[in-house]
This record gives structure tokens, C-alpha cells and sequence, in this order.
């Protein structure tokens, strides 16, 4: 079989392990594979009780990596993220105690409740998949990924995230409210007592080794991009740097970003050659979060998407 075939049909196989676990949220499942798979970090958006936790749980679950939580509150300290060397009466020295960020998948749940501090401690784990402690480097590892939920911003108690972390999200999904026939079958499910935050409980088992993963990160680099979707990707990007209705455009880092998503949407469909169509999928979840609007369109009402949809429109699709 094509090994691009066979990328399509474990996706079929995780998202088939994680909706036992969680219901709906397709969109929001298949991006949250894509960045596992890119090696790229994702910030999930929505209100509380949209199963951003447990989607996040269940995709650890299905590919039977090490899973870490912290819960972000505003008195969280650097240390409490990282660890600390702790002496030890014993041997006359420092041990290190580790914090929770030594771990493979982690959920950095709501982000937004810390204060810059205590956030920015992540910064040189999800650039460099390394920490720092007291002038030692330790490594965290390749398979190193950061889901992060955070509220929205207008929620009373949340610190809005500095630019340069959210520059180092390859993509930002917002998760919204199931529609009626999904919350009818939450509810079912709650009714039937099967609703639990531990996706093993509702019979969420492995379906890919670590082994067999890091294999399949070879595939995203074999989607063939064409000069004209390269040169289109490049022109999204000057076309939001030169906007009235941005005052911060998209950086190089979010060009490279949107590539690397583009091509794992065309790959996790079984294609090996990237499209418009999967640059204009990736387009929002890559520079919805980097970009910082006008002030007027701010009060206008427009949201980021709908800014991104309006300069997209302005730049010319390659056929």
C-alpha cells in the first residue's frame, strides 16, 4: 500500500479511537493530529466544558505516548512548571525534582489564567524541546508537544498570551458548542454513565507505536510544493504585512508554519502534491493567532478570520 494511503487510514484510525472518548469535534481532532504530527504546538480557544481537555487526552491515549497536565492558576511559578534542583542531606548535593513539563503530550490547561511570567516559562520548551534549570540544559525529547487551552481573552481573570508565544503555536482551533444532535448524544452517554474524563474508561486503546509515528513524520516532507502554491503562500503572507486593517502582519515563522500544515492537510488525504484548497484550509488555524487587528476594525466588530478571509480574497489562487 502507499505509504500516503496508509497515513490516510491511520488518521481514520485515531480519529475512530478518540471519538469513543469524545463526540464531535471532528475539525478540531483532525488539527490537533496534524500538529502531532508536524511537531507543532496548538493552542485550543473555547469556553469551558467543550471537551478540550478530554480531546487532548483521548489523542494521547490512541497513540500511547506519556501525558502530562498542568493547570495554569494565576499564583503558578516558573518552577512549579519546570521543576527544581532540590538538596539533598543524603549525598550533600542538588537533585533535581522535575516539574510536569518533563513529558511527551502536554496539556498546558488554561494558559491564559497565569500571568506572562509563569507562561513564558514555556517558551524555550516549545521552540527548542529543552528547559533550563539553574544554567543546566535538560532535553524533553522529539516527541515534545504543548496542546495549551485557554478561555477567551474577554473572560474575567485571563492574561492575554505575548506575541512571541503565540508565535510558536503552528495552529490555534477554536472549539465551539456541539450541535443538537451531538449534545443530545452527550447527554445519552451521560445518562448511561459511559462519560468519563479517562479515555480508557470508554475503551480508547493505542493504534500506532512511537516507533511507527516517527516514521510516518517522514511523509509530510514527501508532498510535492509546486513553485506557483509556494510563491502563492509567500504573497498571503506581504498581502497581511501591507493590510490598513492589521497592525501586525505574519512573520517568516508563520510562512514556514503554514506550509508545514498545508502539506500534512494534503497528506493526511492521501495526496503527495499540495493544493490552493489545502493552504486556504490551514489559513486560519496558522495566522488567526499571530496577526493584531486595527483598532477600527476592532471596533467594527471584524474578527481576525473574517480579516483573513477579506485579504485572501485580494491575492491571486494558482491554478
Amino acid at each position: 500500500m502507499d505509504q500516503v494511503e496508509a497515513l490516510k487510514e491511520l488518521k481514520a484510525a485515531i480519529v475512530t479511537e478518540v471519538r469513543k472518548a469524545v463526540v464531535g469535534q471532528d475539525d478540531a481532532i483532525e488539527g490537533l493530529l496534524i500538529a502531532l504530527l508536524a511537531q507543532g504546538h496548538v493552542l485550543l480557544e473555547g469556553v469551558p466544558g467543550t471537551a478540550k481537555t478530554l480531546m487532548v487526552r483521548a489523542l494521547a491515549a490512541s497513540i500511547g505516548l506519556s501525558f502530562g497536565r498542568i493547570q495554569f492558576t494565576p499564583d503558578l511559578m516558573p518552577s512549579d512548571i519546570l521543576g527544581t534542583n532540590v538538596f539533598d542531606l543524603k549525598s550533600g548535593g542538588f537533585n533535581l525534582t522535575k516539574g510536569p513539563v518533563f513529558t511527551e503530550l502536554l496539556l498546558a490547561d488554561e494558559i491564559n489564567r497565569a500571568p506572562a511570567k509563569t507562561q513564558s516559562a514555556l517558551l524555550e520548551a516549545m521552540q527548542e524541546r529543552q528547559v533550563s534549570i539553574d544554567g543546566k540544559r535538560y532535553p524533553l525529547g522529539t516527541d515534545f508537544t504543548v496542546f495549551a487551552t485557554q478561555n477567551p481573552i474577554e473572560q474575567e481573570g485571563t492574561y492575554p498570551l505575548p506575541e512571541a508565544q503565540l508565535d510558536r503555536f503552528l495552529l490555534k482551533i477554536k472549539v465551539g458548542y456541539p450541535s443538537a444532535d451531538e449534545e443530545d448524544e452527550i447527554l445519552q452517554r451521560a445518562t448511561m454513565a459511559v462519560s468519563s474524563m479517562d479515555p480508557t474508561d470508554s475503551g480508547v486503546t493505542p493504534v500506532i507505536t512511537a516507533a511507527q509515528l516517527a516514521e510516518v513524520r517522514a511523509l509530510g516532507h514527501q508532498v510535492l510544493v509546486e513553485d506557483p502554491v509556494r510563491r502563492y503562500i509567500g504573497e498571503l503572507l506581504r498581502a497581511t504585512r501591507s493590510s490598513p486593517m492589521l497592525v501586525l502582519g505574519a512573520g517568516p515563522r508563520a510562512g514556514v508554519h503554514l506550509l508545514v500544515a498545508s502539506r500534512w492537510y494534503a497528506a493526511i488525504q492521501g495526496r503527495r502534491f499540495l493544493t490552493p484548497d489545502d493552504v486556504q484550509r490551514a489559513l486560519h488555524a496558522v495566522l488567526g493567532h499571530r496577526l493584531v487587528l486595527a483598532p477600527e476594525v476592532e471596533l467594527d466588530g471584524l474578527s481576525a478570520e473574517e480579516v483573513i478571509d477579506r485579504i485572501a480574497r485580494g491575492v491571486t489562487v494558482p491554478r
